[in-house]
């Protein structure tokens, strides 16, 4: 399938070469149907009716991988959903609706994007950690629920994949297709009150502790948003990471 680094064929769209791109637009993937940003492959031809876009991650995805959150497990991947029952990502809690990594022993589901998750964030400063459940809040739903999520090794911060990936669309719309400023600060007061959270697991504490804490939290969206993206290295992931993190 591969051609070379930068221009491959694909099988859904095989009547033409797919380029190597960057974008800072968000883009919805053909393949997986998530959202994307980033590095992605494209075609552009005015013969097609829509751009077609597919996540770098999914566009050269291995037909086989492992997990080590499922070490029995072999994952396949597929170009659909396997069955007519509606199918949902173990990782994210999304709902499969294109390419999925999938087991046929155990029935577990990944998308191509979560199953590239790293195990380890690292700003260069703080580390998070990649966790199957928490034994912790979340601090945007509340609740330990089913799903993945990251989380600071003293096990205070702690975001479920599937709140950052409802933030980061809301916040697109919110971005780009202009809703009203209403909306916008609705989104930016979707996750609890960090400072007020940090303070309270800090006894009260005022002062560096509680804003370093506040500084490791903005900074810890940024990262789960690069990685959600499949672009660990994505600028704009910043950008979209800050503003639903105010």
């Amino acid at each position: 399938m591969k051609i070379s680094d930068t221009e491959i064929s694909h099988p859904i769209h095989p009547q033409h070469k797919l380029k190597l791109e960057y974008t800072e637009i968000p883009f919805t993937c053909d393949g997986c149907k998530e959202a994307g940003i980033g590095l992605k492959y494209s075609c552009r031809q005015r013969c097609c009716n829509d751009q077609f876009d597919l996540h770098k991650v999914c566009a050269v995805a291995p037909p086989i991988i492992n997990n080590s959150f499922y070490r029995e497990c072999v994952f396949e991947f597929q170009l659909h959903p396997p069955g007519e029952e509606k199918r949902v990502c173990d990782a994210c809690r999304n709902e499969v609706q294109g390419f999925v990594y999938h087991c046929k022993r155990c029935g577990f589901d990944l998308h191509p994007c979560c199953a590239n998750l790293p195990q380890v964030l690292d700003d260069g400063e703080h580390n998070l950690y990649l966790c199957l459940k928490l034994s912790g809040a979340c601090h945007r739903c509340g609740g330990k629920g089913p799903g993945w999520s990251y989380r600071s090794r003293c096990k205070t911060y702690n975001l479920h994949l599937s709140c950052v990936k409802e933030l980061l669309v809301e916040s697109w719309e919110a971005m780009y297709l202009k809703v009203d400023q209403n909306k916008v600060r609705e989104i930016q007061t979707r996750i609890p009150s960090l400072k007020v959270i940090l303070a309270n697991h800090h006894g009260g504490a005022r002062g560096g502790k509680v804003k370093k804490c506040c500084q490791m939290a903005g900074g810890a969206i940024r990262l789960i948003v690069s990685a959600i993206l499949g672009d660990p290295t994505a600028i704009i992931a910043a950008v979209v990471g800050g503003f639903i993190s105010k």
